[in-house]
């Protein structure tokens, strides 16, 4: 006796590759940069006087806000394009014999 099992999977294009590691580079640089953004700043808040302790920290909330903002933006516009380029549909049907 066999059985038919079927799979579903997507095709993508030239394009749609190419987005794809848009995508996935996009979001690997953006933690590269929060990552840095943050050891650059750490060191930075807690020196001078409370004036400068206070900016210090007010610039490293802002550019870190900026960067999320960022980030956020461009996940949300390549993650779409991403979804919307995924391809056709492809049906893989195999037979399994079982004894």
């Amino acid at each position: 006796m066999s059985r038919i099992v079927r799979t579903e999977t997507t095709k993508r294009g030239p394009i749609g590759l190419v987005i794809k590691w848009l995508f996935i580079i996009f979001n690997l640089l953006m933690f590269v940069v929060l990552v840095k953004g943050c050891a650059a700043v750490g060191d930075k808040v807690g020196m001078g006087s409370e004036a400068q302790q206070t900016g210090a920290a007010i610039g490293a909330t802002i550019g870190t806000s900026l960067i999320l903002a960022v980030w956020a933006a461009g996940t949300i516009i390549l993650g779409l394009l991403t979804l919307f380029t995924k391809g056709k549909k492809v049906i893989i049907e195999e037979r399994i014999d079982e004894a």
